[in-house]
C-alpha cells in the first residue's frame, strides 16, 4: 500500500475532506467492531458521560452494521498502520483502573499481564486482579482486544464480525486500583503510577504507554501536586501517559493530572454528531479546559466495549448489553482508550520515539475541526494517517514539577470513607505520613518502591497479592462470568478495618456515570 501526507482537515460540517480516504476506511472497517453507535443511544448520566440503553440495537450485527468500526476507522486511521504490519505488537500499554476480566477478546494468553492489584479487593483472591465493576474491561478491549480466532496481517483487516481493538497486537499490563463501586484513594494511584514507572522495562516487560481515565478536582497546581508529578516522572522516563480530561463540561478545567503540560490530554468527539454535520461534535460532558486545555480529541461517545458480564456497570445498567458480548458507553475514558491504542500503533513502527515525539507526531497530524474551538479540540482528531508521515516535532520545555505539594489538595473532593471516618490530610491508605518532599525525591530516582514496599508498608507480595505481577496471564478457561453482588465482599476487612463501599464519581473516573461518596473526616487509622 503506498501512503502519502494528504494534509486532511474537518470543515464546519464535520465533512472529511477526502473522499477517497473515506473509501479506503470503509473497506478497512466495515466489518470490524469497536466503535461507534446512532446518537439514538440515550446516556443515562445527567452530565451525558456514562453507560447507555443500547435496547434499540439489541440485534445489532457487527458483521453488516456501518456505524461501528468504519467511524471509529476512518476518525483514527488505523488502516494505515494495520494494512503494512503494525498492530502494536511489541508494545505494552499499563492501564491503571478497575481491572481486566478475561472476556472473549481479553483472554488469550499472554495478552493481559497482572501488575500488582492495588485496590481493596486484592485481599480476596475471587476478586484479585479481576474487574467487579467493568470500567478497566471496557477500556482494555478498546485499547488492545482482540479475539482469539481473529486472522493476522493482511487478513485482519477482513476479519468478520471478530473483536479488534485500535491496537490488537499489543500487551494490557493490568494495574487493578478501583474496586466494585469506586472505592480508591490518590495515594493508591500515585503508588500505581510509581510502580509502573520502575518496573516498565522489568521481567519481560515493555511499557510503553500509560492509560489513566482517572482525575480529581484537586486544588494545587501541576507543579506542586504530587499526582501530577507522578505522571512527568512517568513521562521523563519514556513512557507516553495519555490522561482522558474529564466529563464535567465543556466550560470546565481538565482535571488533575491531565492539567500536566508534558502529558496526553483527550477530549471526546462525538462520532455521529460529527457525520450528521452538527455544528458542534464535542459532547457537552467533554472538559475542554480553561488554561490548560485538551491536546487532541477521540471518539468517545456511544463505544461499543467488551462486556463483562457480572460486574457492577454490567448489573446496573442491563440496556448498556449490546448482542449479549459487548458494552455500550461514553465518556473521555473511552476517548483516551482510543489515543492510547493510537499510541501503541505509532510506538510499533518507530519504537525509537520519545514521548515528547509521539504527543508531537498525534498533535501535528491531527485534523482540525472548523467552527470548534481550539480549547475543546486541540489540535484536532488523532489521525493514524497523517501521524504515519509526521516528523515529531522539538522536545518539550515546560517547567519540571516539584510534587511538593499536598495529598490532601490533590484529592480536592474525592476522598474516602471508613466507618464514617473520612482519609484526609497527609496519610495514605494504611495511615501512614506521606512527606511529598521525601516521596519526590524517591520518584524522581526511582526507588519509590522497594521489594513490594512503597511510603513505608507493603503494597505487594503474599499479604498484598503482588507476587504474579511478572508476566502471569489468563487462560480464559477459569472465566464463567458468573455474577458478582456487592454484598459478597460489603464485610471485607482491609488492614484490621473494615471499609465501605463508596464509589467514584463520573467526573473523577472520566466516562463513568457512578455517583460517589466522599472520604474526607478527621482522621484515618
Amino acid at each position: 500500500m503506498s501512503m502519502r501526507n494528504r494534509g486532511l482537515s474537518w470543515d464546519g460540517e464535520g465533512a472529511r475532506r477526502s473522499s477517497r480516504l473515506l473509501a479506503v476506511f470503509a473497506l478497512a472497517g466495515a466489518n470490524l467492531i469497536g466503535a461507534i453507535l446512532p446518537a439514538a443511544a440515550t446516556d443515562l448520566d445527567p452530565q451525558g458521560a456514562g453507560w447507555e440503553d443500547a435496547s434499540s440495537i439489541q440485534t445489532y450485527d457487527p458483521s453488516t452494521y456501518l456505524g461501528s468500526m468504519i467511524h471509529v476507522g476512518y476518525k483514527v486511521g488505523v488502516d494505515a498502520y494495520w494494512s503494512q504490519g503494525y498492530t502494536g505488537t511489541g508494545v505494552d500499554v499499563a492501564l491503571i483502573d478497575t481491572g481486566v476480566a478475561p472476556v472473549a477478546g481479553l483472554n488469550a494468553t499472554g495478552k493481559v499481564l497482572n501488575g500488582p492489584d492495588l485496590s481493596f479487593e486484592s485481599q480476596s483472591t475471587a476478586f484479585r486482579y479481576l474487574d467487579t465493576n467493568g470500567h478497566g474491561t471496557h477500556l482494555a478491549g478498546i485499547i488492545a482486544g482482540r479475539d482469539n480466532a481473529a486472522p493476522t496481517i493482511p487478513s485482519i483487516l477482513d476479519s468478520g464480525n471478530l473483536f479488534l481493538g485500535i491496537a490488537p497486537g499489543a500487551r494490557i499490563v493490568n494495574v487493578k486500583v478501583g474496586t466494585y463501586d469506586g472505592a480508591v484513594d490518590v495515594s493508591q494511584v500515585i503508588a500505581a503510577i510509581d510502580w509502573v514507572t520502575q518496573n516498565r522495562n522489568k521481567n519481560g516487560l515493555n511499557i510503553r504507554v500509560l492509560n489513566l481515565a482517572y482525575g480529581t478536582d484537586s486544588t494545587q497546581s501541576a507543579v506542586l501536586d504530587p499526582l501530577s508529578h507522578a505522571v512527568e516522572r512517568a513521562w521523563k522516563a519514556g513512557i507516553v501517559v495519555v490522561v482522558a480530561s474529564g466529563n464535567d463540561g465543556n466550560a470546565s478545567p481538565v482535571r488533575m493530572p491531565a492539567t500536566n503540560p508534558f502529558v496526553i490530554t483527550v477530549g471526546a468527539i462525538d462520532g455521529m454528531r460529527l457525520n450528521g454535520k452538527s455544528a458542534q461534535p464535542i459532547p457537552t460532558w467533554s472538559n475542554c479546559g480553561t488554561t490548560r486545555t485538551v491536546d487532541v480529541v477521540a471518539p468517545g461517545a456511544s463505544i461499543v466495549g467488551l462486556r463483562n458480564p457480572g460486574s457492577k456497570a454490567d448489573l446496573d445498567y442491563p440496556t448498556a448489553r449490546v448482542a449479549g458480548r459487548y458494552f455500550l458507553g461514553s465518556g473521555t475514558s473511552q476517548a483516551s482508550a482510543v489515543v492510547s491504542g493510537a499510541a501503541a500503533l505509532v510506538l510499533s513502527h518507530r519504537p525509537a520515539l520519545t514521548p515528547d515525539q509521539v504527543k508531537s507526531v498525534l498533535k501535528q497530524s491531527a485534523a482540525p475541526m472548523r467552527k470548534v474551538s481550539q480549547a475543546c479540540q486541540g489540535a484536532g482528531v488523532v489521525d493514524l494517517y497523517g501521524a504515519w508521515w509526521a516528523t515529531p516535532g522539538a522536545a518539550q520545555t515546560f517547567a519540571a514539577s516539584t510534587g511538593f505539594g499536598t495529598l490532601e489538595a490533590s484529592r480536592g473532593t474525592e476522598h474516602l470513607t471508613n466507618n464514617g471516618v473520612m482519609l484526609t490530610g497527609e496519610k495514605d491508605i494504611f495511615g501512614r505520613p506521606f512527606y511529598s518532599p521525601i516521596w519526590s525525591v524517591l520518584a524522581s530516582t526511582g526507588t519509590s518502591w522497594w521489594e513490594g514496599t512503597w511510603n513505608g508498608s507493603v503494597w505487594t507480595g503474599s499479604s498484598w497479592s503482588g507476587s504474579s505481577w511478572s508476566g502471569s496471564s489468563w487462560s480464559g478457561s477459569s472465566w464463567s462470568g458468573s455474577s458478582w453482588s456487592g454484598s459478597s465482599w460489603s464485610n471485607m476487612t482491609w488492614n484490621g478495618s473494615s471499609w465501605s463501599g463508596s464509589s467514584w464519581s463520573g467526573s473523577s473516573w472520566s466516562g463513568s456515570s457512578w455517583s460517589g461518596s466522599s472520604w474526607s473526616g478527621q482522621r484515618w487509622e
